[in-house]
């Protein structure tokens, strides 16, 4: 076997990408991943997860030192924000941990190989790195190439004053008025991020609710909490242009369905309407690959597209953009190849906002549960009540828990709260082994903590709430 012939060629570095190629190598293939960018990680990595996680972590630090610890007795004199420093911290982080899936490839004696991937042919894939070009044979390839930010007719983009997420994790400063097309998950964070560092943040949104695809009443509260920390809203309204001039962007905006129109100023807009694949340069039509009219690949339940050894995972097709879902359909296929069996059960995977308080969710929305005619039982609890939460000062939101009416099989959980992003993890346990409220119920939670919230939250399904 040569050096550019292989069992597996992955395409894209990404969380999907690079675990299918770590896990296909584990298992005793000989494998190679092709990604374009200088480094490794794929968009969560360099310009999505981490780096935003790094710096809501850090202004929600900072947001506490200014507005929350004189109010508990901590005196820290003037506190002050030191921008360049922030940014560098972010990317040390990100440096660190591309050199880490580095380190991982060549533990594992993965084949890194830099340059854009094209499938010439089932078991063909040419590697361009410049004007040099490399053919490989491959015995099967992975399609694992994310997705990128989607456009908005009307709304260019510079990545200075108009700006994608990308951007908008690398302002020079801080933007007096910022304003967020689109209010869902990615648009609320990283306004988040600039508002507790003092700008004004104004979200357009289309549809009559932020986070539209959340449970109903999650959606409203969390509103209501941002609406406290200084947001503005504007939703049921669409964007139709955007004009820059220097140092100010001026949107035109009407309502969704139809109106006079008027205009918003802001020195930095965020456009944030969702992310669509990215599938194009890749050669599928070549090779008679179905997408649907967005470019989303189409894939069987053990991932594989129409043409026999090319599968596809992650942001690419159908289902939930989230870097861990992508992850598990890589660990999947590679064990699939491998002869193994692989199983994913969609409804046990969790969604988190990282804002504070936390968004988190798993299984079914009240709504959904509603529109299948599905009969179901709600237990709720609010962090008002939690002991844990009162020392911490993080009393916002509550758990909500969905069971089948008949069975108290749980069905899904709700989460808006302090570190909601972990405390959903127990629920996604539950879900993946077919528990039951009682049984989350009935295991012991230690005190005080926050999980306490998510026990009482069951047991006010069968209403026998103890501290409420």
């Amino acid at each position: 076997m040569s050096e550019t012939s292989f069992d597996l060629i992955v395409i894209g570095a990404g969380p999907g990408g690079y675990v299918a190629a770590i896990r296909a190598a584990q298992l005793g293939m000989k494998v190679a991943c092709v990604e374009k960018r200088d480094a490794l990680g794929g968009t969560c990595l360099n310009v999505g997860c981490i780096p935003s996680k790094a710096l809501l972590h850090n202004s929600h630090l900072y947001a506490e030192a200014v507005h929350e610890f004189a109010g508990r007795g901590i005196e820290v004199g003037g506190v002050k924000l030191n921008l360049k420093k922030l940014m560098s911290n972010k990317e040390n982080i990100v440096g660190d941990l591309t050199q880490g899936i580095e380190f991982l490839f060549k533990k594992n004696k993965v084949d890194y190989l830099q340059g854009t991937g094209m499938i010439e042919a089932p078991g063909k894939v040419t590697v361009a790195q410049g004007k040099r070009k490399m053919l490989c044979e491959t015995k099967n390839i992975i399609i694992a190439t994310g997705s990128h930010s989607a456009p908005l007719p009307g709304v260019e983009v510079d990545e200075k004053q108009v700006v994608t997420s990308t951007g908008a994790l690398s302002l020079s400063k801080v933007p007096k008025h910022l304003v967020v097309i689109g209010g869902g998950v990615i648009g609320l964070e990283l306004g988040s991020v600039w508002a507790r560092f003092g700008a004004k943040v104004t979200v357009v949104e289309f549809l009559d609710r932020i986070l539209p695809t959340n449970d109903g009443e999650v959606s409203k509260n969390f509103q209501r909490i941002l609406k406290k920390q200084g947001f503005e809203f504007r939703l049921s309204t669409k964007v139709t242009g955007a004009k820059k001039s220097r140092g100010v962007v001026t949107l035109t905006v009407e309502p969704a369905e139809g109106g006079e129109a008027e205009t918003i100023k802001a020195d930095v807009v965020l456009l944030s309407i969702g992310r669509v694949p990215y599938t194009e340069g890749l050669g599928l039509d070549a090779v008679g690959v179905e997408t649907d009219g967005r470019g989303v690949i189409q894939v069987n339940a053990q991932f594989q597209t129409n043409v026999p050894g090319i599968y596809a995972i992650g942001d690419c097709i159908p289902g939930p953009m989230l870097a861990h879902k992508a992850e598990d359909e890589g660990v999947v296929v590679a064990e699939i190849l491998a002869g193994q069996s692989g199983h994913i059960d969609y409804d046990a995977i969790p969604g988190i906002v990282y804002t504070w308080p936390e968004v988190a969710s798993v299984g079914r929305s009240e709504e959904e549960l509603k529109a299948a005619g599905q009969a179901y039982k709600v237990g709720k609890f609010p962090f008002m009540a939690n002991s844990r939460a009162r020392c911490n000062g993080d009393t916002d939101g509550f758990v909500k828990i969905l069971a089948d009416a008949e069975t108290d099989a749980v069905l899904g959980c709700h989460i808006i709260g302090a570190d909601a992003g972990n405390l959903i993890q127990e629920i996604v346990t539950v879900i993946e082994f077919g528990g039951s409220a009682e049984d989350v119920a009935r295991i012991c939670h230690g005190h005080p903590t926050m999980t306490e919230a998510v026990k009482e939250a069951a047991l006010a399904v069968d209403g026998r709430s103890i501290h409420i």
